[in-house]
């Protein structure tokens, strides 16, 4: 269906939408995107053992968005933030952060939102039988309002090709999965030297989005089989980033009390586990499941081979795309499932070095609907001890005092 005709048909869903459901709604990620909500929580965080907290138990005045976990809520939040080019402030009381301001129901655009999360949602069951074909995105486009015309200047201008994001089939005449894996394997340094490195320590810079695109110091540490941490050392405190084999939180700056500490679940907690097997990817084999080669992506001058899994069965897709040429990776493209739709977040390396006989990507960019964050490593150590409380549940951010 043309983009016209499909703007056109669902001009109905056409009001604004943006950061959904009366929510005491946290915001201040690193590398956030402007004006970022900084509401406490109304509720205390949930017991530990008893599975993540839900949104209407954290947050006052949940409608809508019921029954899904604290940290997919507010992913969800970015995802609307990102369809509509709007952020929090639009739908929540201005720049009052308070609990009860932005539980109140005072601004017409989050009624607004509510309704079209109910019009989505009934197209998807009554047209698709209940599939995400249509979102917010959709119509949205990046834009408050959605046109129901015609852009002629985008029809008869080269329009930039999407990145594949559905399910791929084994493109025929493709290398097999294992193939491609192994030359990744061996353009790193081989499999016996990836088994050799087995711990991380470095310093460098996270450099964010907006008010937050001056470099900051980070520290990492990673351990094989899978352990990470990462530490960026903020004005307002520590953002942390940490996945212990098992659990993964994150502790950042300006997230709604008393959840300062946000455990992550389902998806997210996924691709915590995905990050951390990356920094020792010699058994990247066992990482995904339902392995699949699609035909090769351009980006830029590089010639890209696809390849897909699952972090398990039935989850949103992970693509892993390959520089023909070096054989080394360039983009982790993977989804997280959500309410509205399915939200990206792409991983862009490159700056790769030796160390311990091991090339390491030196640089990434992280880019997803919240914002952008770029690490970039200075000092590694290979193979150095690392107590294991660096990758216990972190502390809450704490501001630092001001020098006298």
């Amino acid at each position: 269906m043309k983009l016209e005709l499909r703007r056109t048909i669902l001009a109905a869903m056409g009001m604004t939408a943006v950061c959904l459901l009366g929510a005491a709604l946290a915001g201040g990620q690193a590398g956030q995107a402007p004006a970022p909500a900084r509401a406490p929580a109304a509720a205390p965080a949930a017991a530990a053992g008893q599975g993540p907290q839900m949104a209407e138990v954290a947050f006052k005045n949940v409608q809508v968005l019921r029954g899904i976990p604290v940290d997919e809520f507010l992913a969800t939040m970015g995802f609307i933030a990102a369809s509509t080019g709007l952020n929090c402030t639009h739908c929540h009381s201005g720049y009052d952060y308070t609990v009860e301001s932005y539980a109140a129901d005072t601004i017409e655009l989050k009624q607004t939102a509510r309704k079209m999360m109910v019009i989505m949602n009934t197209i998807n069951q009554g047209f698709f039988a209940g599939r995400q074909v249509v979102t917010c995105w959709t119509c949205h486009q990046g834009e408050q309002v959605p046109r129901s015309a015609p852009n002629l200047l985008a029809q008869y201008s080269q329009i930039l090709p999407y990145e594949p994001e559905d399910a791929l089939e084994q493109a025929p005449g493709m290398p097999t999965a294992n193939e491609l894996l192994d030359k990744y394997i061996q353009a790193l340094g081989g499999a016996q030297r990836l088994a050799a490195l087995t711990s991380i320590v470095a310093k460098g810079t996270n450099t964010g989005y907006g008010p937050e695109g001056v470099p900051r110091a980070l520290e990492l540490y990673a351990r094989a089989p899978g352990q990470f941490t990462t530490i960026t050392r903020t004005a307002d405190g520590d953002s942390t980033t940490t996945f212990d084999g098992r659990n993964a939180w994150t502790a950042v700056p300006h997230k709604p009390s008393p959840m300062p500490v946000l455990p992550l679940s389902g998806d997210d907690l996924a691709g915590a586990k995905l990050d951390a097997e990356l920094f020792f990817p010699g058994r990247i084999k066992q990482s995904l499941v339902e392995w699949r080669v699609g035909f090769p992506f351009t980006l830029g001058d590089k010639d890209l081979m696809v390849v897909q899994g699952r972090t398990s069965v039935g989850r949103p897709l992970v693509k892993l795309m390959f520089d023909d040429e070096t054989g080394l990776l360039v983009r982790q493209l993977r989804y997280t499932a959500s309410p509205v739709g399915r939200i990206p977040t792409q991983i862009d390396y490159s700056d790769y070095r030796v160390v311990n006989g091991v090339k390491i990507p030196f640089k990434w960019e992280v880019t997803w609907t919240d914002g952008r964050e770029t690490y970039q490593l200075a000092d590694v150590q290979a193979n150095a001890a690392i107590p294991a409380a660096r990758f216990g549940r972190p502390a809450a951010p704490v501001a630092p005092r001001p020098a006298r």
